[in-house]
């Protein structure tokens, strides 16, 4: 039997950085609950960065058992960015695509 490579997936936003806590807060209760709840999610993180111009950089970070857990997830188109309603309270930039990475190592 062959095993299957985890697909990771990442987005990228930014938020002004009086924002950052509730914003993670927020995408904590939306994104991540979502992620952690699909089928064939292996784990999720948040990332931040300070930019230094009164922005912070927000990625998640998603772990999948395949594509297929992923289009589950986030429909068929895969790469579309998945928002949620008060994302566009906060969010002063945005990937509204994704990136899919398979997991060497």
């Amino acid at each position: 039997m062959s095993e299957q490579q985890p697909v990771v997936r990442v987005w990228t936003g930014a938020v002004r950085t009086q924002d950052r806590e509730e914003y993670v807060d927020y995408v904590e209760r939306t994104g991540m609950e979502a992620y952690r709840s699909t089928p064939g999610n292996l784990d999720a993180w948040i990332l931040t960065r300070d930019l230094g111009d009164g922005h912070t950089e927000i990625t998640t970070v998603s772990r999948w058992e395949s594509m297929a857990a992923v289009i589950a997830f986030a429909s068929d188109d895969p790469e579309r960015a998945v928002y949620y309603p008060e994302d566009d309270r906060y969010l002063v930039e945005r990937d509204d695509r994704v990136r899919h990475y398979l997991q060497r190592a």
